[in-house]
């Protein structure tokens, strides 16, 4: 397996459970034997380890618009990946974004996926309801005390006129499309609990589990058209491991990477950096995120330091607004309010710019390409200065937003998925089967966000979660 990410470990422990099974995990990033040998910046959850000093990240520059409007993404370069680094957000995606997703991949319904959200979780406030879980690994509790700039936010939702959403897990039928409600964390005392902690470390004396971490790996092996091993380099020394299937597990961006590397992707964009085709397929040709405006304020209460990113959240259909509760930039008496679209319209794509694995893709996110999404984020920004009207104190600095300042404000939410998307092989734009098999390959799966072949309309956490037990459950057959 290549990739100790927040799919890599849920798979490595529930792959390695059969004793029938040899499992060699290998991680890029640095990796501990117990959960108390985390730093702390990696364990509180109150922490995101992602500036430009983070030993634990991937760094990216990446073209969100044109313009052109530049960025930077990061992705976890640690065990436990994103989920080690991220603020704690765990909220499953829409009913509606399975229903999509399942015209072509009908094993993927939301009815076919409940069971796989319900194994992960221990939910703390509502685990004994219909369609949650109440004696899975990862515990998810909602703001018991929330700090004052949620409870602000929160309550001029209200007297907006917004429903409150107690619970956004909760079953279709009962979640409305619009509301506000505290955010779903996966945090238990203060301290992130992720896929690393509550999955991996309990199965690491197993046997037949080998976790290698420091270990970046380079290139997959083929023989024909059959994936047999693959090389990496570790403490500056090259070395191969040969397996009778490989799985990878390394994120949406160095998954599609590797396969490119590797010879598997447009033969184009693959014979103009010399790499030899080894199967033709449309990997890094399609990805979407979501585009977030930032709209930083002044006044109210002062953002919190010790708390999750976000405890509360208003959704409004395919948009949220969140209320962020800690701090952005130098100065601490700013406040961020994001709003993201959730289904965007618009699509990037991801191109290898060499072969050589030290030089980072090409990753041109393309947002606001589509009409339909300026249009969104102006009226959701509107509806956000709206808002901050209600906070006492707040003041309100957006003017009514064009399109230049939709770019001059753009962001994006880092949740970047779909590069290996799935769907049938009759699909020109799928990369792997339902069952995260890839097309005209033999030994060789993905199980990560790279798989997703819709917009999610949450977040991705819970999900890429989902998406390992699912692999791990069955749908991962010996490819």
């Amino acid at each position: 397996m290549v990739g100790g990410g927040t799919a890599g470990c849920v798979l490595a422990a529930r792959l390695s459970a059969d004793p029938d099974h040899t499992v060699c995990l290998l991680e890029a990033g640095p990796v501990w034997a117990r959960a108390a040998e985390f730093p702390a910046d990696l364990r509180l959850a109150g922490r995101m380890p992602i500036g430009p000093a983070s030993p634990w990240v991937w760094r990216y520059p990446v073209r969100l618009a044109e313009g052109p409007v530049e960025g930077n993404i990061v992705r976890g370069r640690v065990l436990g990946g994103s989920c080690a680094i991220n603020g704690g957000y765990f909220v499953r995606a829409l009913a509606r974004d399975f229903a999509a997703w399942g015209r072509q991949c009908p094993e993927w319904s939301f009815e076919a996926v409940l069971p796989g959200y319900q194994q992960i979780e221990r939910d703390l406030d509502y685990g004994e309801l219909p369609g949650h879980g109440s004696g899975g690994p990862i515990p998810v509790r909602r703001a018991v005390d929330p700090v004052p700039v949620s409870v602000e936010f929160a309550t001029a939702a209200l007297a907006a006129g917004f429903p409150e959403i107690p619970d956004l897990n909760a079953l279709p039928e009962t979640l409305p499309d619009t509301g506000v409600g505290p955010v779903p964390c996966n945090v238990d005392s203060g301290m992130r609990a992720g896929s690393a902690t509550e999955y991996l470390l309990p199965a690491s004396t197993r046997p037949n589990l080998t976790v290698r971490g420091a270990t970046m790996v380079t290139r997959i092996r083929f023989r024909g058209t059959r994936a047999v091993g693959v090389d990496f380099v570790r403490d500056g020394r090259p070395g191969t491991i040969e397996a009778d299937r490989i799985v990878l597990c390394a994120g949406a961006v160095e998954s599609a990477a590797l396969l490119l590397r590797s010879g598997v992707g447009p033969p184009e964009q693959l014979r103009a950096l010399d790499i030899p085709v080894v199967c033709a397929a449309p990997v890094g040709a399609w990805f979407t995120d979501h585009p977030e405006i930032g709209i930083d304020y002044r006044g109210g209460t002062a953002p919190a330091s010790d708390t999750v990113a976000l405890e509360y959240v208003l959704a409004l259909g395919d948009v949220e607004i969140r209320p962020y509760a800690v701090g952005f930039g130098p100065d601490p008496e700013t406040r961020r309010l994001g709003v993201a679209l959730m289904r965007p319209r618009s699509a990037g794509e991801l191109r290898l710019v060499s072969a050589d694995p030290a030089v980072a893709p090409s990753i041109d996110y393309r947002y606001l390409a589509a009409e339909y999404d300026r249009e969104r984020l102006r009226a959701a920004v509107g509806v956000a200065t709206e808002l901050l009207r209600g906070i006492p104190g707040a003041a309100v600095p957006v003017r009514p937003p064009d399109n230049s300042w939709l770019r001059a404000n753009l962001g994006t939410s880092q949740h970047l998925s779909g590069t290996c998307r799935m769907g049938p092989a009759t699909d020109e734009n799928a990369v792997v089967d339902q069952r995260f098999r890839v097309h005209g390959l033999s030994g060789l799966a993905v199980v990560d966000l790279a798989v997703v072949p819709v917009p999610l309309s949450r977040g991705p956490q819970a999900t890429v979660l989902m998406i390992a037990e699912r692999a791990a459950s069955g749908l991962l057959e010996r490819v």
